[in-house]
């Protein structure tokens, strides 16, 4: 169920950047508060992601990101590290690793770090849950 939601938290949350901030902010917290500790902070952190990767100097313009795409990220109290996370971008899926620290309830992102990998080929898509 938490997995489930998750996405749904993840896949509603470009909508709502078209929302008011007060809105957004009000509407994306009350959908974390649902989930266990360490998906909420994978979903801020596959947020963050997002939003690095699209504001930093890369030809990328993430729609999509998922921290466990390739591999199981570890959780370390308040850091998530993972090296098999993907981001979609123009309708490719690209391979990134990263390295998320939460605050002490996980809703918000103190720091990140990722490194962007080289493209997952389609054929490969299906086997890791991957869509256009």
């Amino acid at each position: 169920m938490a997995l489930k939601y998750a996405l749904l938290v993840l896949a509603a949350a470009p909508a709502l950047w078209a929302a008011p901030a007060h809105a957004v902010d009000a509407r994306f917290y009350n959908s974390l508060k649902r989930l266990d500790p360490d998906t909420r902070l994978e979903q801020v952190c596959d947020i963050e992601a997002m939003n690095r990767i699209d504001r930093d100097p890369t030809p990328y313009h993430p729609d999509r990101a998922k921290s466990d795409v390739l591999s199981t990220p570890r959780h370390i109290g308040d850091t998530v590290k993972g090296t098999g996370g993907a981001f979609r971008s123009k309708g490719k899926w690209y391979a990134y690793s990263f390295v998320c620290k939460g605050s002490p309830d996980h809703y918000k992102v103190l720091s990140f770090s990722y490194k962007i990998g080289g493209p997952i080929p389609e054929r490969k898509w299906a086997s890791y849950g991957l869509w256009r």
